[in-house]
């Protein structure tokens, strides 16, 4: 026990000396956390909450375009800016550039004019179906101008539909409205009352959203609650910074045959490093989670949510520690020089990052993507985290993430140790 102790001492020692590979496990996955977390809630801030500036340029002189953007002021989207109708689509378009609205519509001069022929065409069509008289109809009065909407290529195409459906939306409500009109009018020769079209207009069914989780609670997840586990896990990978070079060090100063003249086993020094850094995987857990409890509320961030199962929660957080120091310490093993080590160590962790679900989500990635990611131990972890943190379960329910994790760590320990005989190291 004193040999595990000293032992552990010594490494504590060499990883305080280790200034860049504490900044980087620490003062790197801190600044991603910070930086992506807001980044993301800005995001679902846009879509959800702020408004898109929304450049619009009505050339009709209509009712019926007058009511088109009522209602798409409506939708509570878009921050409306008006152009004079005098300017030509290469100004809208040097306007867009010179300011930040990333969209601008266009509304032809006859869109109202339009939109009324394509109505009577419509309900003339419905009254001949009923049998009454709906008079002559137009197959022409289909040929509706489309808006015209002018965009910043910068924005995502998800984006772009989601805003070409809600001006669709509004589109559709207008000429609803104005099919109902002509077709009262028709059968009652009299106009369409107020109170009657909105009774018939806004009679919306109401979806109700409750999101799936294990415990039954109905709190919506937020940006942190998406973004701290899966920077934390990041973290934990990267000290392969540190515990690689560390290792590539003693093999080339000769510490390991060193250590074969002494009477003391070498597993005792590996057993120390996996304690040595599981305990700063741990501390790293700690901070960031801590960032997300006090420091985000502080910067107008979500607050981080603790998951109710704090012991599975330290349970899972204890088993993707140990497999990131596993991780470490093979790549150490192997690497010939602390260049290698450093190298290969943090681009795998980034490419494993890529593949396992932290950069993009699991259920975007392409079919032929879905084995591959499951090779990941970065996914295990990640699916591990989001059982406690999203769908509020408890360590029951992530044991499904938590034994696939902990076969690939074993994996891990079992290629370390071979390379080490290979090497003759031990």
């Amino acid at each position: 026990m004193f040999k595990l102790w000293a032992t552990i001492v010594k490494d504590i020692r060499i990883l305080t000396r280790d200034k860049v590979g504490i900044a980087l496990m620490f003062g790197m996955p801190i600044a991603l956390v910070l930086i992506i977390t807001s980044i993301q809630n800005n995001t679902f801030e846009l879509v959800n909450k702020n408004k898109v500036a929304l450049l619009v340029c009505n050339r009709d002189t209509g009712k019926i375009s007058k009511e088109f953007i009522a209602s798409v002021n409506k939708i509570a989207m878009f921050k409306m800016q008006f152009i004079p109708k005098g300017e030509s689509d290469k100004a809208i378009t040097e306007q867009m550039h010179n300011t930040d609205a990333p969209l601008a519509i266009v509304i032809p001069s006859d869109f109202s004019a339009k939109i009324n022929a394509q109505a009577q065409s419509v309900s003339g069509k419905a009254l001949n179906t009923f049998g009454l008289d709906g008079g002559k109809t137009d197959s022409s009065a289909n040929n509706t101008l489309p808006l015209n909407l002018y965009y910043k290529p910068a924005l995502q195409d998800q984006f772009r539909r989601s805003v070409q459906g809600a001006l669709y939306s509004a589109l559709q409500l207008v000429e609803s409205k104005q099919i109902l009109r002509n077709m009262y009018f028709s059968i009652n020769e009299k106009q369409l009352p107020a109170k009657l079209e909105n009774e018939l207009l806004n009679n919306k069914i109401a979806i109700n959203e409750t999101p799936v989780s294990k415990n039954g609670s109905r709190n919506i997840p937020n940006a942190s609650q998406h973004n701290v586990p899966a920077w934390t896990i990041f973290a934990m990978f990267f000290v392969v910074i540190s515990l690689a070079g560390s290792l590539v060090r003693e093999k080339l100063s000769g510490s390991f045959i060193r250590l074969k003249t002494l009477p003391t086993n070498y597993f005792v020094a590996l057993l120390s490093k996996q304690i040595t850094y599981l305990a700063v995987t741990m501390l790293q857990a700690a901070v960031i989670f801590a960032i997300g409890i006090w420091l985000f509320p502080a910067m107008g961030l979500p607050v981080l949510n603790l998951p109710a199962d704090v012991l599975g929660l330290v349970i899972v957080s204890l088993i993707c520690g140990w497999c990131a120091v596993s991780y470490a310490i093979c790549i150490g093993v192997f690497a010939q020089t602390q260049e290698q080590a450093n190298g290969f160590g943090a681009i795998s962790i980034v490419m494993l990052a890529a593949i396992g679900g932290l950069m993009v989500p699991s259920f975007a990635m392409p079919e032929s993507f879905q084995v591959v990611m499951k090779l990941s131990p970065l996914h295990w972890c990640l699916e591990a985290y989001y059982g406690l943190f999203l769908e509020g379960g408890g360590l029951k329910d992530v044991l499904v993430n938590i034994i696939p994790l902990l076969g690939i760590t074993i994996i891990f320990q079992a290629v370390a140790i071979a390379g080490l005989k290979m090497k003759k190291l031990i």
